[in-house]
């Protein structure tokens, strides 16, 4: 965590002579070391109740969901297909889901389940969930991640939040902990990470010491002074980034937005509570089952954030790793329990117009369940879960064979999803481009990519 105190008060103050208003504390989550704050932004990029403004909360299940186990159950497939789980009904006739699902089985008029994702990479990685894009070696840190996009054509919403944060746990796998990055757009517009991993609680409080807030803006300002450099020099917008950093790190320290939002403290408890009970324990390689980050996205959002990304347990059940029905029972509840509370949330604070949720994976499972219970790599056909947005909801998108082994109506590709969301948030997608470095014209998707007709 980092904390910045205020010169010290005779009256109103705590015993310690800290005046209560003038120190704030970003804890519990996320930060630590020593660096300064904008070298700690810094450093972080290069590795690696109403809202007035559009978002985006992208919810990345690490590992591969099972796309048959959950929205598209083939109940009169052979038993070694059809798997352990069966179908319930939805309160949108004629839709079925996974038994593991009630709460989202008795608002789907709110969602739309995407049964036919298709063109997955096939490898262990967020990097598609993030950017839309296949993932080449040669262009991995080219293309912007979609919270990149939008805090570079967006901008923040105002000074306390960055557009553009991550609640994205580093796990043992480090590609299923991958928050995306600037790309050609620069580190600068790359995610602000919230989130450790498995050592972040054993880190020290980070103390700008000997600064208070009525020294920070002469600091700031003193800072600026030395900005005299010829910046044509810099060729892949580090200078631009410094001072993005300096300016997110003066905004969050001098606002009280981002430790409200991350304080559940301060969330009603009967709203809190919808959200279930976290367990901070990280799953193997994974991320932890933090159910309630479903809730701390909300409140990022309605506090300024345009795009929060967050992964949430892990979802590789081939068997010896994790038997693909014993891990269903455990984590299908508790999904089913954060994303209906989050949904539930967004009606009821009227933001369902403003908020796209987006819930995914890379790929999708076997059809065929192998000899040790679980089921394998599948990219030949994937599945999403999308809400929000002033999307048409109540209604499931595609169709696929017996065995859920392909698409064989109306596949849907990772860019539509991205164009979808784009399109929500409030972007051209035939209007906007941005040059990179070597001066060529880039889009937020191929030209031949539209948003999913049946949602916008």
């Amino acid at each position: 965590m980092f904390t910045i105190f205020g010169a010290p008060h005779r009256k109103g103050g705590y015993c310690d002579g800290v005046s209560r208003r003038d120190f704030m504390t970003i804890g519990g989550t996320l930060l630590g070391g020593g660096l300064a704050l904008p070298n700690l932004l810094a450093a972080e990029a290069g590795n690696g109740i109403k809202s007035s403004h559009k978002a985006v909360i992208n919810v990345f299940l690490p590992g591969g969901p099972p796309h048959m186990d959950m929205w598209d159950l083939k109940p009169d497939a052979p038993a070694d297909i059809r798997g352990e789980f069966k179908p319930i009904a939805t309160n949108v006739p004629g839709i079925q889901i996974c038994e593991h699902f009630p709460r989202i089985a008795k608002m789907f008029d709110k969602f739309a389940a995407i049964r036919s994702l298709v063109g997955s990479d096939g490898g262990h990685d967020a990097y598609q969930c993030m950017t839309g894009r296949r993932n080449k070696p040669a262009t991995r840190h080219y293309w912007p991640a979609m919270g990149s996009w939008v805090s570079k054509l967006l901008g923040p919403v105002n000074t306390a939040l960055p557009p553009n944060l991550s609640l994205m746990y580093r796990t043992g796998e480090a590609r299923w902990g991958y928050t995306g990055d600037g790309g050609f757009l620069g580190p600068a517009h790359a995610p602000f990470r919230l989130s450790g991993g498995k050592e972040s609680d054993k880190n020290e409080t980070m103390v700008l010491k000997g600064i208070t807030l009525d020294k920070l803006q002469d600091r700031l300002t003193l800072s600026k002074t030395f900005d005299t450099m010829n910046r044509a020099v810099d060729q892949q917008g580090v200078f631009n980034g410094i001072d993005a950093y300096t300016q997110q790190a003066f905004g969050i320290l001098t606002s009280s937005k981002m430790v409200d939002a991350l304080d559940l403290s301060k969330e009603n408890p009967k709203i809190l509570e919808r959200y279930g009970v976290n367990d901070p324990a990280f799953v193997r390689d994974g991320s932890p089952r933090m159910v309630r980050n479903f809730c701390v996205a909300r409140r990022l959002v309605e506090a300024g954030a345009r795009v929060v990304t967050m992964n949430f347990s892990r979802w590789d059940w081939h068997g010896s790793d994790g038997k693909n029905f014993v891990e269903g029972r455990k984590d299908m509840p508790l999904l089913d329990q954060g994303v209906s509370a989050l949904v539930t949330d967004l009606h009821e604070r009227g933001l369902d117009k403003d908020v796209s949720v987006v819930v995914w994976g890379e790929f999708g499972r076997t059809p065929r369940v192998n000899k040790e219970a679980g089921r394998d790599h599948w990219p030949q056909l994937s599945c999403a879960l999308m809400a929000g947005g002033g999307m048409k909801t109540g209604q499931t998108i595609g169709e696929t064979d017996r065995h859920a082994d392909h698409a064989t109506k109306r596949p849907v590709s990772f860019e539509e999803v991205f164009a979808t969301l784009y399109t929500n948030i409030g972007l051209s997608l035939n209007d906007t481009r941005v040059f990179d470095q070597n001066g060529r014209p880039q889009y937020l998707v191929d030209s031949d990519v539209q948003a999913i007709r049946e949602l916008v």
